[in-house]
Formats: structure tokens, sequence, C-alpha cells
């Protein structure tokens, strides 16, 4: 059985994946493919100078995710869209478990557990889950 909660914290360098229970946390961290800087027409960014990169890299976090009861996306630019676009297009039942996607710049790790806790706690309140 998977960790039931994982928020992830997302840009175009790495992921954060933390799968937390009520008590303890655990972190996981995946990283962007390595990638030749190229100077680029303005306006055109790495997602789409490489975007066989960027697929393999959103479908390694989507690998990651896939024992999660419910995910929390967050992340400080467009990535965390990106992956759920990646998610709606390649991995519809991972998609279904995200509960929310929410902009976060660089938190701590600390500060992003304890939000993700207490977003979760407020879920599982509007569910009914708890008191």
């Amino acid at each position: 059985m998977g960790t039931f909660h994982v928020a992830v914290w997302i840009d175009h360098h790495e992921a954060k994946l933390f799968h937390i229970d009520a008590q303890s946390f655990t972190e996981e961290t995946l990283r962007a493919p390595k990638h030749h800087v190229h100077r680029h027409p303005k306006g055109v960014g790495w997602d789409k100078a490489h975007p066989a990169d960027l697929e393999k890299y959103f479908h390694a976090v989507a690998e990651a995710l896939g024992d999660a009861g419910e995910i929390l996306i967050s992340g400080p630019a467009k990535a965390k869209l990106e992956l759920m676009r990646h998610l709606h297009a390649h991995h519809p039942a991972i998609e279904k478990k995200v509960v929310g996607v929410e902009s976060a710049d660089h938190p701590t790790d600390g500060q992003l557990v304890k939000h993700a806790r207490a977003y979760f706690d407020a879920v599982d309140r509007m569910r009914g889950l708890r008191p």
C-alpha cells in the first residue's frame, strides 16, 4: 500500500515529493534531465526547446506519484500546470488523485509539509472523513 497523501513541489529543474503521514514524512527528489544551454529567440523557453526531455521528466514524476491516494501539487511557475496537462493527457488515473494545485515560491521542506498537512486535513474534513 502506498502513501495516502503526497505533496509535490515542482519546477523545470526538480520535483520534490513528500510522502506525508500524521507523524512524519519522507522526501524523494527527481531531477529534470540535464540539457545544454542554447541561445533561443525571445519567448522560447526550456520547455519549448526540449519537449522530449520535459515529457520524460513529467513521466518520471507521474510514475513516482502512482501509489498516492491524494496529491497536492505546488511550485513557483508554470511547471505545475504543465504537469497537470501531462497527467490529463497521459496519466488520467493519477490526475484524478490531485486535490489541489497551488503557487508556492521556494518554501522550506518543513514549511511545505506543514502547509500540505493543513491542506489535506481541510480536504478530509470537507469530505466528512474527520470531525
